[in-house]
């Protein structure tokens, strides 16, 4: 907890950008170097000035970052298929179930699939095993990619994916939308592709990751209008120490045009260092500026708004009781 306030953590991976996990591909290298690159942020701290450079994470450096160290209570760690680079994926399933299982009271696993790696009919024969023999609460989807993208609407490849999704009993789906890596289409990565996918699956909640950036005004404008549609701040609120301003003019336009019930807090831990300082700052510092809130029409961010933001909000989601999870009530004045 930080200050009273229970953290729980929507996405923390356990990655695996190992030389030995690195597929043929001319591009590996490159594309395993760009995200590599985002680890850079993490020292701008200096809890995190000796922050390391791995490539292979295992769960447990993964929870003394995360929990130890970092005032975290829960956390979902999720599984990323990206296959452009890398054999088993950049945040492997079979790694990602492994934290889960050895940190049960503290770790909830989130799956994956490809409809096109796997094949359909494989992605579906993952979703029931997942679901079922190994705890899987939500699962992840990137669909865009160098080669073979596919559309998070489309009838006959994604549909499937989240019908199967809940009749297993899950209806939390989760999406890496914009921040694209290496040589990736940036427009593959547009989340517009979540309307049609939100309306004709009311009874799924879909997860905007990254606020989408650069599609900021497309992810607001979607969250905005569909009920089901909600926005993870994964990584978006760790750059506040070097763009403080940047920072609080994105939280307050997401307050005012899509409310603070439909914001998640994501650390990508391990991917960007010790959280804590990003908490800490964002629990005891943050708050939205005059100027910005004279000029735009922006309200104020509370105290009871950060409770909701940094576990609240996902803990409704994921339907977990705080109070059992949590010893400490959180304090909201």
């Amino acid at each position: 907890m930080i200050d009273g306030i229970p953290i729980f953590d929507c996405v923390i991976h356990v990655y695996d950008m190992s030389d030995e996990n690195l597929t043929d591909a001319a591009t590996a290298r490159h594309g395993r170097d760009h995200m590599a690159m985002l680890q850079g942020l993490a020292r701008i701290q200096p809890e995190n000035a000796d922050y390391p450079v791995i490539t292979r994470w295992s769960a447990e450096d993964v929870y003394d970052m995360v929990f130890t160290r970092g005032g975290t209570d829960l956390a979902m760690a999720q599984t990323v298929p990206i296959y452009d680079w890398y054999k088993d994926w950049f945040a492997p399933v079979k790694a990602q179930y492994e934290m889960a299982q050895k940190y049960p009271d503290q770790v909830i696993f989130c799956g994956g699939v490809d409809p096109v790696a796997q094949g359909l009919d494989g992605a579906l024969k993952q979703i029931d095993i997942q679901a079922n023999e190994m705890g899987a609460k939500s699962f992840k989807l990137y669909n865009g990619h160098i080669e073979n993208s596919w559309r998070c609407d489309d009838k006959e490849m994604a549909y499937p994916l989240y019908r199967a999704m809940l009749e297993n009993g899950i209806d939390v789906v989760q999406f890496h939308k914009g921040v694209p890596f290496g040589q990736q289409n940036i427009e593959d990565l547009s989340p517009l592709d979540l309307q049609a996918a939100a309306r004709d699956f009311p009874e799924m909640n879909f997860i905007i990751h990254h606020a989408a950036m650069p599609f900021f005004e497309e992810a607001i404008s979607i969250a905005g209008r569909f009920p089901n549609v909600y926005i993870a701040l994964s990584g978006n609120l760790n750059p506040y120490f070097v763009m403080p301003k940047r920072v609080e003019e994105q939280v307050g336009r997401l307050l005012l045009e899509v409310g603070v019930e439909k914001l998640l807090w994501g650390s990508e831990a391990a991917a960007q260092g010790n959280p804590r300082p990003y908490l800490e700052a964002f629990v005891h510092e943050f708050s939205i500026r005059d100027e910005l809130r004279i000029d735009y029409g922006y309200p104020q961010i509370t105290r009871e708004d950060k409770v909701k933001i940094l576990g609240g909000n996902f803990a409704r989601l994921m339907k977990v009781d705080l109070a059992e999870r949590v010893p400490v009530e959180a304090v909201l004045s």
